[in-house]
């Protein structure tokens, strides 16, 4: 490594970084004296110690300005990993909010939360470039000191285990079905392969915890592609099963077995009554879609709306990973993933609610089960849809183990004992969690509703005013005026939507939505 690059800052999330084209007037002056390699910067850091290797290798012989880092993720890799942090389980419940809130509201609150996540991921670029940090958790320290820092990393934590909470809980529920569907088992047996609680801790113990040990996130882009495709299959088939399901349509009740896997998909948190029911019954009533719609669950559309599109704590080690870095690079990597992910939402929801209209359940999978729980196509989509979410915690976890680093090891290096100590510590939280909660659903609508809003628009909104310098943009500036409008936006969203999911549970509603 050149004298010239062994004291370059690294960053605390064990990064240096590349300011370019990222900085802001005052540094610009600072780093003219630096072409030549002569000279060095540092900024005051005080974490300056922490993870101080790099997720990635350094390149021998190169030079590159300003830091010893080379990102080495592509382009279209880098899509891959921001797109599998965005993607998660909300995309399943997203009929299910279409039909609580109408096509055209939908569509409506679906591009103005991709529109305003895109802006968020603007100001935390933008922040990032005037100081050198490519860091959640440090910007907050910048900002606000150790308060902000504090607050960046337990909302990082709070956001994401609850993500992973509910991925693992498809794994639960819909292991031990898919299972079922191979074996032809009986439902009501007691073997412990078909354990969901056994499923959930032998999936996390051989797959997802060999990932999370992983120190280069760069990597996981491979599995975050297999991962998407697998969504994508999930999305072909839910359109395809709209032209194949005439409406209304007929339970599945040929037999015994078959009424007791209905008892058995209602103890995953769908009841139905031990008669099934034609669903002909109200059938020129639930046949036909609707534009617009307001009853008690729409107040929980936001909030699952916001939670699908959280991806912020990943930018910012994706934007460091990303090979030539620029804020311009890195902000088209992030609209094609909203954009991709924005389309698949809508198309998935639009076509799982033209699918089933008023009787779609909050797990779009559950309802086709109401139909043949052993059709081939949705068997197979439960295994891409398993696979695709086992595939997401490891880099879902990348954030959190960070917070948790910022938090509690503000000084240390990195080691690779406490890097494994933490995620199996975090498996294991997440496992008893998923084991032993019976409900999970009204914690999901708490976590939607405030850490969500608080990682999409309070602090990047505040970290962008408190760091970007008043001589280079005043707070009467439009940019500033625009970041604090922002703020305001999303403590009214916070506070309207813990309101109407307080006003609900008070007034007895039986259900709930969440996920990521």
């Amino acid at each position: 490594m050149e004298p010239a690059q062994s004291e370059v800052n690294i960053l605390s999330n064990g990064k240096s970084h590349d300011f370019g084209d990222d900085m802001g007037v005052a540094m610009k002056t600072l780093l003219d004296d630096d072409q030549n390699g002569t000279q060095t910067v540092r900024f005051d850091d005080p974490d300056g110690g922490l993870e101080n290797e790099e997720f990635l290798p350094s390149a021998e012989g190169k030079n590159p300005r300003f830091t010893d880092f080379e990102g080495k993720t592509s382009f279209g890799m880098s899509v891959f990993n921001l797109g599998n942090a965005i993607m998660g389980s909300g995309i399943l419940g997203l009929a299910y909010a279409m039909a609580n809130t109408g096509i055209l509201l939908f569509l409506f609150l679906l591009t103005a939360v991709a529109a305003l996540s895109s802006y968020s991921i603007h100001l935390l670029l933008k922040s990032s470039g005037i100081v050198g940090i490519r860091a959640y958790e440090q910007l907050g320290y910048r900002a606000f000191g150790t308060p902000g820092k504090m607050a960046a990393g337990i909302a990082i934590t709070l956001q994401n285990i609850g993500a992973m909470s509910s991925y693992l809980y498809i794994v639960k529920s819909e292991l031990p079905l898919v299972i079922q569907a191979f074996l032809k088992a009986d439902p009501t047996s007691d073997l412990w392969y078909m354990n969901g609680n056994y499923l959930v801790i032998m999936v996390s113990a051989s797959i997802i915890l060999p990932l999370a040990l992983m120190k280069q996130l760069g990597y996981l882009g491979y599995t975050s592609g297999f991962s998407l495709s697998c969504m994508v299959f999930f999305l072909t088939a839910v359109i395809y099963k709209k032209f194949q399901i005439p409406c209304p349509f007929e339970e599945f009740s040929a037999n015994s077995t078959a009424a007791h896997h209905a008892v058995n998909v209602s103890s995953h948190g769908h009841e139905y009554t031990n008669g099934l029911v034609h669903a002909a019954d109200d059938a020129d009533s639930h046949c036909s879609p609707r534009l617009f719609t307001m009853n008690s669950q729409t107040a929980y559309t936001i909030p699952i709306l916001a939670f699908a599109f959280v991806c912020h704590p990943e930018v910012l080690p994706i934007y460091t990973e990303l090979r030539d870095p620029t804020k311009k690079k890195m902000q088209k990597v992030s609209n094609l993933s909203i954009l991709v992910m924005y389309t698949m939402y809508f198309l998935a929801a639009l076509f799982g609610y033209l699918t089933f209209y008023d009787k779609v359940e909050p797990e779009l999978l559950h309802t086709y089960s109401r139909i043949d729980p052993y059709d081939t196509l949705i068997l197979c989509v439960r295994v891409a849809v398993l696979t695709a979410v086992t595939l997401t915690v490891p880099i879902v976890l990348f954030p959190v183990r960070r917070a948790i680093q910022h938090m509690l090891f503000p000084t240390k290096s990195f080691n690779w004992l406490r890097h494994t100590a933490i995620a199996i510590v975090l498996l294991t939280f997440i496992n008893m969690l998923v084991i032993f909660a019976p409900n999970i659903l009204g914690i999901f609508g708490i976590i939607g509703a405030t850490s969500a809003p608080c990682l999409i628009f309070i602090f990047p909104a505040v970290f962008y005013i408190r760091i970007v310098p008043k001589d280079e943009e005043p707070m009467n500036s439009v940019p500033k005026i625009l970041a604090a409008c922002f703020a305001a936006l999303g403590i009214s969203f916070m506070v309207m939507s813990l309101s109407f999911i307080i006003i609900d549970w008070t007034s007895g509603s039986s259900h709930a939505a969440g996920g990521h």
